[in-house]
């Protein structure tokens, strides 16, 4: 036996116990909302913001 074998008698007919009542509700926190920003729309403050942290950045 070389690197990396192995005896694929082992490997046929494997199977997992699986409960799939106990999966996980993926739609359970589920909402329909709004997102809101503090500042509202003063976009242009925080462009300058961020212009600010990447000049900041390359110093």
């Amino acid at each position: 036996m070389g690197f990396g074998s192995y005896d694929e008698s082992e490997q046929k007919d494997q199977s997992a116990n699986v409960d799939e009542d106990a999966g996980v509700n993926v739609h359970e926190n589920d909402h329909e909302g709004e997102v809101a920003l503090e500042g509202g729309d003063d976009t242009d403050a925080l462009v300058d913001a961020l212009s600010d942290m990447k000049d900041s950045d390359d110093d």
